[in-house]
């Protein structure tokens, strides 16, 4: 019914937008290079709750690799999150809703939260406000490492977000290594072991990714490290020995 009012304006596409192939919706002829004026091309979207953050995470790894809807350069978005969402995108360093998406979106967007929709404007009206954000990306990012390197960084200096960012940052390392190379990466970072995630700023997540990426260059194996995986072997191991034990092996 759309697409007829629009008499062809207006392309109406039913699919999965966590799948959906952006990049081959729009003329190549909009193409602009990156360090140009954002191109002609600009998401827009009320975005479902539930696919959001990851949506948001996989459109921030395209304009980190310049792919995607960004191959055709800067592209602008204008999306919709739940209030608190919007709030932490675009939170300040030492605020309470800075949190791991702060990170990765700034560090790659210039970020705004524009305004906030009541839920009542809403039908069916949701349980939860809306925030409007706006993401502008940046010409040069403000973290110069690949976006995995990043995530995996800033993931895990937030997974303990009430305690001194040390020991979330020591879960980047195996257990036998973690109070030396833990203290190895803040010391060549320059960060205070007790600043909370919340206080470290792009600058100190800057730093801490440099470091970071040199000590994987050491140690090929280390960036492939996961500490579940070793809490995991570790339970397994001790669950294996009680069994034996039970039947007197």
């Amino acid at each position: 019914m759309l697409s007829d009012a629009a008499s062809g304006k207006l392309k109406i596409v039913h699919g999965d937008v966590l799948t959906f192939k952006i990049e081959k919706s729009f003329p190549r002829s909009l193409k602009r290079h990156w360090e140009d004026d954002p191109p002609n091309v600009h998401i827009i979207g009320n975005l479902p709750f539930s696919v959001s953050t990851p949506l948001i995470i996989k459109w921030l790894e395209n304009i980190s690799d310049r792919n995607g809807p960004f191959v055709y350069g800067r592209t602008q978005m204008t999306l919709t999150f739940q209030k608190e969402v919007a709030e932490r995108l675009a939170a300040t360093t030492g605020s309470k809703q800075r949190s791991r998406l702060s990170v990765m979106a700034q560090y790659l967007c210039n970020v705004k939260h524009i305004f906030t929709i009541p839920g009542q404007a809403f039908v069916p009206k949701p349980e939860v406000d809306v925030g409007v954000v706006h993401f502008t990306p940046l010409i040069q990012p403000k973290i110069e490492q690949p976006f995995k390197l990043v995530e995996k960084v800033v993931q895990n200096a937030f997974q303990f977000r009430r305690k001194y960012c040390h020991r979330g940052l020591g879960m980047l390392f195996p257990e036998a290594q973690r109070l030396e190379s833990t203290g190895k990466l803040l010391q060549l970072a320059d960060i205070d072991p007790t600043l909370r995630p919340t206080q470290l700023s792009l600058l100190h997540f800057r730093s801490l990714c440099d470091i970071y990426r040199k000590m994987c260059d050491e140690d090929p194996q280390l960036f492939g490290y996961n500490f579940r995986e070793e809490m995991k072997e570790r339970k397994d191991k001790q669950q294996e020995k009680e069994e034996k034990e039970s039947y007197g092996l």
